[in-house]
C-alpha cells in the first residue's frame, strides 16, 4: 500500500509542475511524517549527504567534461572521416559510417547526448546531399546514440553500479559485446534501407588516403583504449580513468590538434557543473526516496510476494524490461533507477538473475524508453538539436525502434551476451 502512495504523491507533485528531485524528496518525506512520526528528519538530511558521498559517482563529472573538451573540439571530426574511408563506398556507408562513429565516440565521450550533438550535426548535411530522407537521417542519430548506453564509460551504468554495489568495471566490460551487436543490426537495416531506396554510394577511398584518415585519427582512437586498458590492466580504477580521459582530451584538443585555446576552458567547465549539477541533485534525491522505501521494508515484502508465486527468471525479466521501457518513456532514465532498481534488484537476486545480465538489460530498456513516444527524453532533446517538430522526429523511428524490440527479447533469453567476457 505505501509503495502506491509513494508513486502517487511523486506524480501528483510532478502534474503540480515541481521539478522531478521536489517530489523524490516531498513524496517519501510526507509518507515518513504520516506513518512513521517519530522517525527524525536528520536522517533524511543525512540520506540527502549519504547519496552523493559514493567515490564512484566522481567518474560521472570527468566524463562529462571529457565529452564536452571532444565536442568542443575534433574528435568526432576525425572520427568521421577515418571510418568513412573504410564505409563510405558501400549501401548505406554513410549512415554506417555515422553509426558506427556513434559507437565509437560514444565509447569515447559516455554520453548518448553528447554523441547526438557532435555527430548529428557533422553528418546530417552529408547525408542529406546523400539522398536520405531527413525523418530517416534524424531517426538513425538519435537510435545510434543510444549505443553509448551501453558502450563503457557509460555514466548510466555507473549509475546501476552506485546503486546496486555492482562492479562498475564488469559492467563496463559486459556492455561491450551488447553495445556492438546493436549497431551491426542497425548497420544491417541501414545497408539494404539504401539498397532498396537507391542511395547513392561514395566514391571508394584508396589505401593512401586510408593510412592518411587512420593517421589522423590514431590519437582520438588511443582514448578508448587507455580508459578500458587502465581499468582492466589494474593501472587505474574507473574514477582515475575518468579522470586520466579528462585530461587525455585537453591534450589532444588544445596541445596536439589546437582546436580549442585555454580560454575556452571555463566555458567547458562551467557547462559541465550545470549537467553534474542536475545529475547529482537526483541522486541525493533519489537516495532519500530509495531509503525510505527501504525503511519500511517495501522491497523485502515485494520480493516474498513475487518469488513465493515462483516465477521463473525470464518472467522477470521480461516484467522489468516493460516496467523500464515504459517508465523511461516517460522520465529521464537515471532517476528511474534510482526510484526502480532499490524494489526490483532484491526480486531479481532471489530468482537467481545476474546483476550484471540485469544491469546490461536494465541500460537497454532505458535506451528503448528515451525514443519511444510519446515522451522519450532523446525525441526532445533531437528536436531541439535538430529544430525540428515532434512529427518530423518520430516520422522514421519506428523501424529501428522494432530492431531495438527485438534485441532486447534476444537479449533476455540469451543471457550469454550480457556476461560473454566477464565469466
Amino acid at each position: 500500500m505505501l509503495i502506491f502512495i509513494l508513486l502517487f504523491l511523486l506524480f501528483l507533485f510532478l502534474l503540480m509542475g515541481f521539478p522531478l528531485f521536489v517530489g523524490l524528496i516531498m513524496a517519501p518525506l510526507t509518507v515518513a511524517n504520516v506513518y512513521f512520526p517519530n522517525l527524525s528528519l536528520d536522517l533524511i538530511t543525512q540520506q540527502l549527504v549519504a547519496g552523493i558521498s559514493s567515490s564512484g559517482l566522481l567518474a560521472i563529472p570527468m566524463f562529462v567534461l571529457s565529452a564536452e573538451i571532444m565536442c568542443s573540439g575534433q574528435t568526432a571530426k576525425r572520427l568521421l572521416d577515418f571510418i568513412d574511408s573504410f564505409m563510405g563506398h558501400i549501401h548505406g556507408g554513410l549512415a554506417i559510417t555515422a553509426e558506427a562513429t556513434c559507437t565509437m565516440f560514444g565509447a569515447i565521450s559516455g554520453s548518448a547526448m553528447a554523441t547526438m550533438v557532435a555527430i548529428g550535426k557533422t553528418m546530417r548535411p552529408g547525408l542529406l546531399n546523400s539522398g536520405y530522407k531527413d525523418s530517416h537521417i534524424i531517426a538513425m542519430l538519435m537510435t545510434a546514440s543510444n549505443v553509448a548506453l551501453l558502450i563503457p564509460p557509460s555514466v548510466v551504468m555507473i549509475m546501476y553500479c552506485v546503486v546496486t554495489g555492482t562492479s562498475v568495471s564488469d559492467m563496463f566490460l559486459a556492455g561491450l559485446v551488447p553495445g556492438v551487436l546493436l549497431f551491426i543490426l542497425f548497420a544491417v537495416y541501414d545497408y539494404f534501407y539504401a539498397r532498396f531506396n537507391h542511395i547513392k554510394t561514395r566514391e571508394r577511398k584508396s589505401w593512401g588516403e586510408r593510412l592518411i584518415s587512420l593517421k589522423r585519427a590514431l590519437l582520438t582512437l588511443g582514448l578508448p583504449v587507455i580508459i578500458l586498458g587502465g581499468i582492466y590492466s589494474g593501472f587505474a580504477s574507473p574514477t582515475e580513468a575518468a579522470a586520466i580521459s579528462v585530461l587525455y582530451a585537453l591534450l589532444l584538443e588544445v596541445v596536439v590538434y589546437r582546436s580549442i585555446t585555454l580560454r575556452e576552458i571555463p566555458k567547458i567547465a562551467y557547462s559541465t557543473s550545470i549537467v553534474t549539477a542536475a545529475v547529482f541533485v537526483l541522486i541525493a534525491a533519489g537516495q532519500v526516496f530509495s531509503w525510505v522505501i527501504t525503511y519500511v521494508n517495501i522491497p523485502n515484502m515485494l520480493a516474498n510476494a513475487v518469488l513465493s508465486l515462483n516465477p521463473s527468471a525470464n518472467l522477470i525479466l521480461l516484467i522489468t524490461s516493460f516496467i523500464f521501457f515504459i517508465a523511461c518513456m516517460f522520465v529521464d532514465c537515471m532517476p528511474v533507477i534510482l526510484i526502480l532498481i532499490p524494489i526490483i534488484f532484491p526480486i531479481a537476486v532471489g530468482a537467481g538473475i545476474d546483476p550484471i545480465h540485469l544491469g546490461v538489460l536494465v541500460v537497454a530498456q532505458s535506451a528503448i524508453g528515451s525514443i519511444t513516444p510519446p515522451f522519450g527524453a532523446n525525441i526532445f532533446t533531437a528536436c531541439v538539436i535538430f529544430e525540428k517538430k515532434f512529427v518530423e522526429v518520430m516520422s522514421g523511428v519506428y523501424p529501428y525502434l522494432i530492431i531495438f524490440i527485438l534485441y532486447s527479447i534476444v537479449l533476455i533469453f540469451v543471457p550469454q551476451i550480457s556476461l560473454l567476457l566477464i565469466k
